[in-house]
C-alpha cells in the first residue's frame, strides 16, 4: 500500500496503523518539516525491524520517503510537487508551466501569474546572451539557466548550435576550467569522488539521485585540452561534454553523470591557490592510482549496469592508453581524447579526398605533437589504409611520421620513447629537429598539429607545404584557439589559398582570391555523441576501434558539395542532431554485426528506434 502524507495533514499519521502493513510499505511525505520527521520516527518505532528496507538516510527511515532531496521520481514514481520540484531543473518548467499543472503540482503561488512559452523564454536567454561582454559570462549566464531550467538551456544549445557550442565547450571551457575553484556554482552537479572515499565509491553511487544513468564521462584532470594539469578544476570537461551529449544526440540529461576522480595534481600553482577545492597533494600513480579507477568502473556497472558507458576524457598520456586498452573489453568504454579525436580527424580526412581526388593510402602524414591524440589518429589513419588497399598495419603505418618535443620520432630513439609511439618510430637516416627541416626531407602531403604549441606552423613550414603540394592538407588541431598551431588566415594566406585546412577550435572564413573560404572545424561534437547515442540504443557491452572508422566514414558522408566546394570538410553544426543520428544508426548496424549489441530483438527500423531514444527539450514533460 502506499500513503501520501503531508506536513498539513498529521491526522494521517493518526488514523495510520503502521504495524499492521505487510514487509514493504510505502509512504511519501511532500514536506520536511516537524510532522514530516516525526513520521520517520513513527515508522521507525512501529514497523518491525525485519520490514524495514535497508536503504535509508538521515531523515528517511525505511520506505517512508520525504520529498526533499529524493530526486525527480522521489525514489517510488510520485513526482516532485510545490517549491522542491521548482529547485529541481531536470523537472521545473519555470514560468512556462501551464496553469492546470501548477495547481496540480502545489506550484501556485510560487511563479508569477502570467504563462510564458519555452519559445519566448529562448528568444529572452539569446537576447541577454548576446548582450554579455566576455565568453566567460556567457558561459556562466547558461549555466545559470541550466542550475535553473535545464529544458531552455537544452533549447538554447538545440536550437543554437553554432552560436552556443563554444561558450558551453570549447574555446570557453578551457577558461572556465582554469578558473573553477573561482566561478564554482554553489549547486551539485556531478560527483567529486576522491582518494578518501576508496571503498565507499558503491554507496555515493547508489545515493546519487537519478538512477537511470546511462552514460558517464569522467576524468582525473590531469590533461585539460592543452592547459595541462588543473586537478578537480578539470570538472568543467565532463559537464560540458555530457551537455553536448544531450544538445548534439539527445541523451536525455537524466541519464548522463559527470563525474571528477581526484588524485591530487601536480599543479603547484593551483594547490597554492587558497580557493583550490580538489586534494592539495602529488597525484598518486602506481597501484593506488588503479585501485581508485577500478573500484570506480565495477561500481558503475554494478549499480547501472554493465552496459553502462564510461567515457574517459582528458587523462594524462601516462595512463590514458593503457586504461582504454585494459578497460576496452571489459566495459563499454572509449576514450575522446585518443579514439574521439581520431574519428572526427579521419573523418575529415575522407572529405577532403572528395576535394584533392587523392585517396588516403596515397598521402604521407607528418604529425606535429605524439601525444594522445595524434598517436590515436594515427593508429586510425592505419586502419583507413589498410581497409583501402589491404595488407599489414605495420605496412599501413609507413605512410605516418611523429614528431614530438625531442624531434622526429623514429628507429634511433627507440630506447626512449613512450610505448604508444613505437609503432611510428620508422628508419629514417637523416636527422632532423625542427618542423621545416622535417617537412623539407619527409615531403609530406598531410600536416597535422596535436602539439598544443600555439603559432608551430610557421609561415615557412606552411609555405614549404605549398611549395611541395598542389592542394596540401593542413590540420590545425590544437585546443583551446590560442593553442591552435596557426590560424585559417595565415594557412589560407600563406599557401595562397590553395590548402585543405581544418582546426580545432571554431575559426573565421578568409576571402583569397576573391574566393571565400570556410575553416571546418575538427570538434569531437561531430563523433562522441553519436557513438555513444548508439551504445546506449543497442546496450553496447563494448565498443571497439573498428566503432570510429564506421562513425568517421558516416560523418564523410554527410558533407554536402556546396560545403566542400567552400573548403569546409565537416556538416554544418546546425545539422548536428540529424548528423549524430546517422552516425548513431551506423555505429549500432556495426555493433550488431560485431556481436556487440544486447538488445534483442534488432529493432527492424533503426532509425526510427534511434530518433526514439532522444530528447528533444521543446516536448519535455
Amino acid at each position: 500500500p502506499s500513503i501520501r502524507l503531508s506536513d498539513g495533514d498529521a491526522s494521517e499519521a493518526r488514523r495510520a496503523n503502521l504495524s499492521a502493513f505487510a514487509p514493504s510499505p510505502s509512504f511519501l511525505c511532500s514536506g520536511t518539516g516537524l510532522v514530516s520527521r516525526g513520521l520517520c520516527h513513527l515508522f521507525n518505532r512501529h514497523v518491525p525491524t525485519a520490514h524495514r528496507s535497508e536503504a535509508s538516510s538521515s531523515s528517511v527511515f525505511g520506505k517512508l520517503r520525504c520529498l526533499f532531496g529524493k530526486g525527480p521520481s522521489a525514489g517510488n514514481g510520485v513526482k516532485l510537487t510545490g517549491y522542491y520540484r521548482l529547485r529541481t531543473p531536470l523537472l521545473s518548467h519555470s514560468i512556462g508551466t501551464p496553469l492546470e499543472d501548477r495547481k496540480r503540482l502545489g506550484l501556485r503561488g510560487l511563479l508569477p501569474a502570467g504563462v510564458v512559452p519555452l519559445h519566448v523564454q529562448l528568444d529572452n536567454v539569446m537576447e541577454q546572451l548576446r548582450g554579455k561582454v566576455s565568453d566567460i559570462e556567457r558561459y556562466n549566464y547558461l549555466a545559470t539557466i541550466q542550475d535553473g531550467h535545464e529544458d531552455l538551456f537544452f533549447a538554447a544549445l538545440v536550437n543554437h548550435t553554432f552560436e552556443c557550442m563554444p561558450y558551453v565547450y570549447t574555446p570557453t571551457v578551457g577558461e572556465a576550467c582554469v578558473k573553477w575553484h573561482k566561478i564554482y556554482r554553489h549547486s551539485p552537479r556531478g560527483l567529486y569522488i576522491s582518494l578518501g572515499d576508496r571503498g565507499s565509491i558503491r554507496k555515493i553511487l547508489e545515493a546519487y539521485p537519478e538512477k537511470g544513468i546511462k552514460a558517464i564521462c569522467l576524468t582525473d584532470g590531469e590533461r585539460i585540452l592543452g592547459l595541462g594539469d588543473l586537478g578537480a578544476n578539470g570538472m568543467g570537461i565532463p559537464i560540458g561534454k555530457l551537455a553536448l551529449y544531450t544538445a548534439c544526440a539527445g541523451v536525455p540529461p537524466q541519464q548522463c553523470l559527470p563525474v571528477h576522480i581526484d588524485v591530487g595534481t601536480n599543479n603547484m600553482d593551483l594547490r597554492g591557490e587558497a580557493g583550490y577545492m580538489g586534494l592539495r597533494q602529488e597525484r598518486v600513480r602506481g597501484e593506488e592510482y588503479d585501485s581508485i579507477v577500478r573500484e570506480f568502473v565495477e561500481a558503475s556497472q554494478a549499480v547501472y549496469g554493465r552496459s553502462v558507458l564510461l567515457q574517459f576524457e582528458d587523462f594524462g598520456n601516462t595512463n590514458a592508453f593503457r586504461l582504454m586498452r585494459e578497460y576496452q573489453p571489459k566495459a563499454c568504454t572509449f576514450n575522446d581524447d585518443i579514439q574521439g579525436t581520431a574519428a572526427v580527424v579521419v573523418g575529415g580526412l575522407m572529405a577532403s579526398v572528395r576535394v584533392t581526388g587523392t585517396q588516403l593510402s596515397k598521402h604521407r602524414y607528418l604529425f606535429y605533437g605524439a601525444g594522445e591524440a595524434g598517436v590515436g589518429i594515427a593508429d586510425l589513419i592505419a586502419e583507413a589504409i589498410q581497409e583501402e588497399v589491404g595488407g599489414t598495419l605495420e605496412e599501413a603505418r609507413r605512410s605516418v611520421w611523429l614528431m614530438d618535443s625531442k624531434g622526429l620520432v623514429c628507429s634511433s630513439r627507440t630506447d626512449k620513447l613512450a610505448e604508444h609511439k613505437l609503432h611510428y618510430a620508422h628508419e629514417h637516416s637523416e636527422g632532423c629537429a625542427s618542423l621545416e627541416e622535417c617537412i623539407a626531407t619527409l615531403q609530406p602531403t598531410a600536416l597535422l598539429g596535436v602539439s598544443a604549441v600555439g603559432g608551430a606552423f610557421t609561415e615557412g613550414a606552411v609555405r614549404k607545404m605549398a611549395e611541395l603540394n598542389e592542394q596540401p592538407i593542413v590540420f590545425a588541431l590544437s585546443n583551446p584557439t590560442s593553442k591552435a598551431e596557426c590560424t585559417a588566415e595565415q594557412a589560407y594566406t600563406w599557401t595562397d589559398g590553395k590548402c585543405v585546412f581544418a582546426s580545432g577550435s571554431p575559426m573565421e572564413g578568409v576571402e583569397i582570391g576573391g574566393k571565400k573560404l570556410v575553416p571546418g572545424q575538427g570538434n569531437n561534437a561531430y563523433i562522441f555523441p553519436g557513438v555513444g547515442l548508439a551504445a546506449i540504443a543497442v546496450g553496447a557491452s563494448l565498443i571497439d576501434d573498428s566503432s570510429f572508422l564506421v562513425a568517421a566514414k558516416s560523418l564523410a558522408n554527410q558533407v554536402s558539395e556546396e560545403r566542400l566546394a567552400q573548403g569546409t570538410l565537416y556538416p554544418p553544426l546546425e545539422n548536428i542532431r540529424d548528423v549524430s543520428a546517422q552516425i548513431a544508426v551506423d555505429v549500432a548496424q556495426h555493433m550488431y554485426a560485431q556481436g556487440a549489441a544486447t538488445l534483442s530483438p534488432k529493432p527492424g527500423d533503426m532509425m526510427g528506434h534511434v530518433r526514439g531514444q532522444m530528447y528533444d527539450p521543446s516536448k519535455s514533460g
